[in-house]
């Protein structure tokens, strides 16, 4: 099941807080998903919560390539600009969560406080 399976192998390492040999998982899998959106988030989203912002965003901006209308991936995406400190790039994706969802209160107040700053 595992070699059938492998990104359901992934989301279980993740799900169960497995987050360093998750990430070497993926790895050995990264170049069969290149053009897996799933796949990328799930990867961005390890390196996020292993507080790597600077290698999450290419992730996310895979993923984003694949689906950019994926407000979990923007979402996350903007929380690593903001862990580096990158106001304009935060903004950026404040601004496309809210092309998607105008009605997006979280990215209305960020947007907000970041212009403000």
């Amino acid at each position: 099941g595992l070699f059938s399976y492998p990104k359901r192998h992934l989301k279980k390492l993740v799900k169960e807080g497995e987050y360093v040999e998750a990430l070497e998982f993926g790895k050995r899998l990264e170049s069969r998903f290149t053009d897996d959106s799933d796949f990328m988030f799930i990867m961005g989203s390890i390196y996020y919560i292993l507080e790597d912002s600077k290698k999450a965003i290419p992730y996310f901006e895979r993923s984003l390539s694949i689906n950019n209308n994926d407000v979990e991936t923007l979402t996350l995406k903007t929380n690593a600009h903001l862990a580096l400190q990158q106001k304009t790039e935060a903004i950026e994706c404040c601004k496309k969560i809210l092309q998607i969802q105008p009605d997006n209160y979280e990215a209305h107040g960020l947007l907000e406080k970041l212009e403000s700053l």
